[in-house]
Formats: C-alpha cells, structure tokens, sequence
C-alpha cells in the first residue's frame, strides 16, 4: 500500500526541510556506494569468466570444438553436460542463455497484439475525449449567438 498511512507515524511529517533534505541525501549517497559495488562486481565477475583455464577436464573438449578455454565456456560445457543427464534447472539454464525463450513465439506476439490494441484503444478514446470537449465549445458558442440574436432589435 503506498501513500502517508505507510510513513504517518514514522515522523517525517514532522521533520523540517533541511531534517528531509540531508535524509534524502544520505539515501542518494547510500543509492550511489551501492551501485558502484554491483558495478565492480559485474566487471570482477566478466574478468573471472574470460579468464583462461587449465583444466584437465574441459580443455581438451573444449580444444575440439574450436572454442576458448576460458572459465564461462567451462562452465556452459558442464551446464550443457547436466542438462543431457536429465537436470532440468541445467537444461532451462542453457535454453534461457542460448536466446530461447519457455514461451512460444505465439504467445510472444500475442502479447505484442494486445498491447498495440490497448494503445489504439487508448489513443481513440483520448482522440474522441477531444471531439466531445470542442462539440460541447461549440454548442455554447452557438447558444450565446442565439441568446445574442434574440436580444438584438429587429
């Protein structure tokens, strides 16, 4: 539920301007370190996994197949390789990475479809929202040119 029954009792409607500015600035500040460590997390993460291996393991299969003995090809060949004994989680892991989509193209477009109909929708009632406003501008004007013509002498 948002709005002021979420904060009435926490003291901010009692809280001078300056009291809300520096709470709000402290929370941009915290907003701020909290987006620069997932940052550097994202790039330690993408340095690790382009990092070259040397296992016994993998890199003679992955050598085979022409590919980068890096540590992110290690791990989508064991991710490949559990999802051929039957793991599930493996196989929806591979299928989600690989561009593959658990719904069905159908479905996809669908729900594009209805979108667009929503937005028409929206757009004619909006549309026919104007013409009503400048039918009703018009009736007054019109009935202010007769309230006119009535007083005028003949």
């Amino acid at each position: 539920m948002a709005g002021y029954e979420n904060i009435k009792d926490k003291g901010f409607d009692k809280r001078t301007t300056e009291e809300l500015r520096i709470i709000a600035s402290n929370g941009g500040k915290a907003s701020g370190e909290t987006r620069r460590r997932k940052a550097d997390f994202r790039k330690t993460l993408n340095m690790l996994l382009t990092a070259e291996i040397d296992s016994k393991e993998w890199k003679p299969v992955l050598e085979a197949l022409g590919v980068e003995c890096t540590l992110e090809s290690a791990l989508l060949m064991a991710q490949i390789k559990e999802a051929m004994k039957g793991n599930t989680k493996a196989a929806y892991f591979v299928a989600q990475y690989a561009g593959q989509s658990d719904k069905p193209h159908e479905d996809i477009r669908n729900k594009e479809a209805d979108t667009e109909l929503k937005q028409a929708r929206k757009e004619a009632v909006k549309k026919q929202d104007d013409v009503d406003s400048t039918e009703v501008q018009i009736a007054s004007y019109l009935d202010k040119l007769e309230e006119a013509m009535k007083d005028e002498p003949k």
